[in-house]
């Protein structure tokens, strides 16, 4: 059925791109358009087909540019994402029609559904990946079969469309949020009974919102969406924060034994600048050269046959001996000439670990890249052991390593859940070229001259000043348009990674974002502390609440009695008051203090507030911190009164 679509397509001039062909073009595009305006020039034009995998001569592209500029209504010789797409549907259809038809015949796990997408004039379908949905389906029977709050959804059936119809409450994602990344949620705030379109859709907004405090990017979801239960949505946000948990461990700082990954003359910077793909590979490979055999460069094309996933398996129990785990792997599936047999061979023996997850022998042999990395997390997760007798640490103290603070993490999900490129794993390595801080200021409304900006890929030689100058830049921006107090900070700090100098900008920025709604809402209107803080004083007053706070530092902050009565005053009815512990701020137990933290910041992510602000920073009364959650607070509820 699929096959006489697209041949119908064909007919028509017309190639229908699937999601993931979409996705990979965005990927390309986004990677020639480094200053972010949207337009490539003529002149990348040939680079972008090239990024595309669709490699063109020099001829060609000027004959397309052309033609292009003849119709372009604008003359500007600039091309859109759109217009790309478009150029890039006409010349497969035309060129490389036998092709595509090949490639359909290869996507048999790709759906389409629900017509032509928003950018409706590409012809673009909405798809989604069977093999990810049997994956995670499979991932979240796991994961929740004790949970007594799923039973009316669990065990899905990894085979129909289970998965799509199980979210709608809200419930699955809330408790997948939890499971990786624990206490996210409050799960007193869940509703679990009586579950009415209203009570699901405030477990929606309450995931949507947790999601983005723990890094997703969630701008293009609701949780309308979410209740239609919108396959290519679903299968993006679940993928998000299943990648959240599997890689939450995956740093030097939980596992010393990582620093053994080093190679001659790295030192342990390096070792840190790298992303948790970056360490898994490296991870891997460790135990591919222990084993005598080939290594792999990624999780695709390299682990196809097998033949590393059977080494792998063997170095992991050979290391497990140590703990005692007496399993020896049967390495004579290695031999099975069939590549599907051979890769559920595999699978058997990975089972015998019991980390048979998220392949089928299907995604080894297809290469399936994200799944493949999924299962080599889980793989790391469930027998992390690295062989300490072959390790060579490079003279690096343990000692030395210390681990992301609470408000480092908290910057880096604000961050990565507004979607920034590339997606930052270390705060201060993946924002030493300014690019990041660049693309930050554009998010708060700061314009950027992205002509004065240099780009990726640097020069070998030269390359420190280059990015030296998008962080002189970047503190320019900053000081002079932005108007930050930024008094003793240079971009060589920030190019160096000094965590004081790039957390002084970082909360800069942060603080800007959270109070611009309110600028909006107020006729642009900067809007000072005090302001905010008269606003809460006010609105508990009115509500006859006697929770008034003199400052951001008051203590009485740490009860989290004034933001759970805020709460009240704004959204009536949300509280669950026998839920709450009150008392005088001085006799009350720190426990309680934080579970009335815990619940005060679900609930205002309940609400529609999205709160960045951890528990600890309520207890701790972190100032800064709480004016960002009071600001979330007002913002909502002036909004709310807009509509």
């Amino acid at each position: 059925m699929k096959v006489h679509k697209a041949e119908a397509a064909m007919e028509n001039h017309v190639t229908q791109i699937s999601r993931e062909d979409l996705e990979d073009l965005r990927e390309a595009f986004n990677k020639i358009d480094i200053d972010k305006s949207g337009f490539v020039s003529d002149f990348e034009l040939q680079e972008l087909f090239r990024e595309a995998s669709f490699s063109l001569p020099g001829y060609k592209v000027r004959e397309i540019m052309a033609t292009f500029i003849a119709g372009d209504s604008n003359k500007d010789e600039k091309i859109s994402f759109e217009e790309f797409v478009s150029i890039y549907q006409e010349l497969k259809s035309k060129t490389l029609s036998e092709t595509f038809r090949k490639s359909i015949t290869r996507r048999d796990g790709i759906r389409s559904f629900g017509g032509t997408s928003r950018i409706s004039s590409e012809g673009t379908q909405h798809s989604y990946s069977d093999e990810e949905k049997v994956a995670f389906v499979n991932w979240i029977n796991k994961a929740l079969a004790k949970d007594a709050d799923c039973e009316h959804l669990l065990p899905m059936n990894p085979n129909d469309e289970s998965l799509f119809t199980s979210v709608c409450d809200g419930i699955v994602l809330c408790k997948m949020i939890n499971q990786s990344q624990p206490d996210t949620i409050d799960e007193r705030v869940i509703n679990k009974k009586k579950l009415t379109t209203f009570k699901m859709t405030e477990n929606l907004v309450l995931a949507l919102n947790s999601a983005s405090a723990i890094g997703c990017t969630v701008v293009s979801i609701d949780a309308h969406d979410l209740m239609a239960g919108k396959p290519h949505l679903v299968l993006g946000l679940l993928w998000q924060i299943i990648k959240v948990g599997l890689f939450a461990d995956i740093e030097v700082s939980r596992n010393e034994a990582l620093i053994g990954l080093l190679k001659e003359g790295e030192g342990l910077d390096h070792l840190l600048s790298m992303s948790p793909e970056d360490l898994l590979l490296h991870w891997v490979n460790h135990h591919l050269q222990n084993a005598g055999t080939e290594t792999i460069s990624n999780f695709s094309q390299d682990i196809m046959d097998s033949r590393a996933y059977f080494y792998l398996l063997d170095q992991i129990a050979s290391c497990g001996k140590q703990s005692k785990m007496s399993i020896k792997i049967d390495m004579s599936g290695i031999y099975e000439p069939d590549l599907e047999q051979r890769a559920e061979l595999m699978l058997q023996q990975a089972a015998r670990l019991d980390c048979r997850q998220f392949v089928s022998p299907h995604d080894v042999t297809s290469g399936n890249s994200k799944l493949n990395l999924a299962f080599v997390a889980y793989l790391y997760n469930m027998h992390p052991t690295l062989q300490t007798n072959k390790l060579n640490t490079n003279g690096i103290e343990t000692a030395h390593i210390v681990g992301e603070s609470k408000e480092e993490k908290t910057f880096r999900n604000w961050i990565n859940s507004l979607g920034v490129s590339p997606y930052v794993n270390h705060l201060y390595c993946d924002l030493c070229d300014g690019l990041v801080i660049l693309q930050l200021y554009e998010k708060v409304n700061v314009p950027v001259d992205w002509k004065k900006v240099n780009n990726p890929p640097y020069p070998f030689l030269g390359a420190k000043m280059k990015k030296l100058e998008n962080c002189n830049y970047a503190v320019d921006v900053g000081r002079n348009i932005a108007h930050f107090s930024l008094v003793g900070i240079g971009g060589q700090n920030i190019k160096e990674g000094s965590p004081m100098h790039t957390l002084a900008l970082i909360w800069q920025l942060m603080r800007r974002y959270t109070v611009l709604v309110l600028s909006d809402l107020g006729d642009g209107e900067k809007v000072e502390d005090h302001i905010i803080l008269s606003w809460v004083n006010k609105t508990l007053s009115q509500k006859h609440k006697d929770t008034e706070i003199r400052s951001f530092k008051d203590k009485l902050i740490s009860t989290s009695l004034p933001v759970i009565d805020l709460i009240d005053a704004i959204a009536p009815g949300t509280v669950k008051w026998d839920m709450v512990k009150r008392g005088e701020e001085r006799a009350m137990k720190n426990d309680d203090k934080l579970n009335n933290a815990k619940y005060a910041i679900s609930l205002a992510r309940k609400i529609g507030a999205r709160v960045y602000t951890l528990p600890d920073d309520l207890v701790e009364v972190n100032p800064k911190m709480v004016l960002t959650l009071f600001a979330c607070l007002m913002g909502h509820s002036l909004k709310k009164a807009s509509r």
